[in-house]
């Protein structure tokens, strides 16, 4: 039988965005949520172990829709994933996977990494090899020649190619496709706001996901390109950097997903060239960062559903501070409750895992961060997260 668990007196976050439930309970039994309400309206049996949780708030664990878990958020990830083995490709991943986990994030979305090595981690931790939070995967990203991703993706030019790309991944065992439709910041000689995939291109593999009941993804930069990959079908649009009023009618009109990654573009100014960032990568995020930040106010405006994701691997965007996203998106006008549904709820129903996950309801697993304080007073206890609970077990 599974061990019973019963969390009291703590204020309940469910992650649906409704308000705030004072001196909640929640009972556990393996990695299952029983119940969760008022705490006065349980009855526990003597073979349920009570846990006080007085003072604190519990809500969901994060869930991180922008990952890389094999990039280094060193100045130059890309120079060092094309120059190391893959097996130290790996053993980075499996120290990275410890640093989301640890800082609560208790699923994510993996969105392009190098030869195999994202799909070997993610069947790793459901084997229970490793640990870390379960996650989906994208395999090689799907890129022109020389398009945006090149030394980690597979390049793919022409509808056939395109098709064939998109089955090799899924036949890898991808969980969805990360399409490029734009130039980006990382990769040299390419600018961010230029269209790379054409419609056409974009279209087979997103059919192919699809018909295999996968979700797709892209990044996507410039106007022109996120408009191609909307049109064409895609799930979500990643950064977003220039959205035009049209576009943001279509991604509401077709309940394209929007994952903005504020802090992408943010923090490769922040640390600038002289911490070994690239000149090129330096530049073009100081000529996107006012842009990225209105494009996500007007998508928001709007009513674009949006889920959190950081990007982590890019430089110096750390697998252990997801929280400053949520910071980001507070500091571009979402209130905090909308940056923790948008971090929970919402994210959880674009990779397709609400039914278990995502918020803390009858029936759900029961994966949940205890905050020292309720964070829609101060965001900031996010970065100190007093207790983590992963499948029902406590991992920290």
């Amino acid at each position: 039988m599974s061990e019973k668990t019963f969390y009291k007196g703590f204020t309940l976050l469910d992650g649906t965005g409704k308000p705030p439930v004072e001196d909640a309970g929640m009972l556990v039994e393996g990695k299952t949520i029983k119940k969760v309400g008022k705490a006065v309206e349980f009855e526990v049996s003597e073979d349920t172990k009570v846990v006080d949780l007085t003072g604190k708030t519990v809500m969901p664990g994060m869930i991180n829709s922008h990952i890389h878990i094999t990039m280094e958020p060193v100045g130059n990830p890309f120079a060092l994933i094309t120059t190391e083995s893959l097996a130290k490709t790996a053993l980075r991943g499996v120290k990275n996977l410890k640093k989301q986990l640890y800082s609560g994030v208790t699923y994510f979305r993996d969105v392009g990494g190098p030869d195999g090595v994202d799909i070997d981690l993610r069947n790793a931790v459901n084997e229970g090899i490793i640990e870390g939070p379960e996650f989906l995967v994208s395999g090689k990203v799907l890129t022109m020649t020389g398009g945006h991703g090149w030394p980690i993706g597979r390049e793919c030019d022409g509808v056939d190619e395109m098709r064939k790309g998109a089955r090799e991944q899924l036949k890898a065992g991808a969980d969805l496709l990360k399409i490029m439709a734009t130039g980006g910041v990382m990769t040299p000689g390419v600018e961010p706001g230029s269209p790379q995939l054409t419609f056409e291109e974009m279209k087979v593999a997103v059919e192919e996901a699809h018909k295999a009941g996968k979700k797709t993804a892209t990044h996507a930069q410039g106007t022109t390109g996120i408009k191609n990959a909307v049109l064409a079908g895609i799930d979500s649009v990643e950064h977003g950097i220039f959205l035009d009023d049209e576009v943001i009618e279509l991604m509401v009109k077709k309940g394209t997903y929007l994952v903005p990654t504020l802090v992408a573009p943010y923090f490769i100014v922040e640390n600038g060239v002289e911490a070994g960032i690239p000149e090129y990568a330096v530049e073009k995020s100081k000529r996107v960062m006012d842009s990225h930040f209105k494009s996500f106010q007007k998508a928001r405006e709007a009513g674009v559903k949006i889920a959190m994701g950081t990007d982590a691997g890019t430089p110096f965007n750390l697998h252990d501070k997801t929280a400053y996203e949520l910071k980001l998106m507070a500091d571009a006008g979402m209130t905090p409750m909308e940056t923790i549904v948008s971090s929970t709820k919402t994210a959880a129903e674009l990779l397709g895992i609400d039914e278990n996950y995502g918020t803390l309801e009858e029936g759900k697993t029961a994966d949940f961060l205890v905050l020292k304080e309720n964070p829609l007073n101060n965001l900031d206890t996010l970065f100190n997260i007093e207790s983590i609970y992963k499948l029902g077990k406590l991992v920290k």
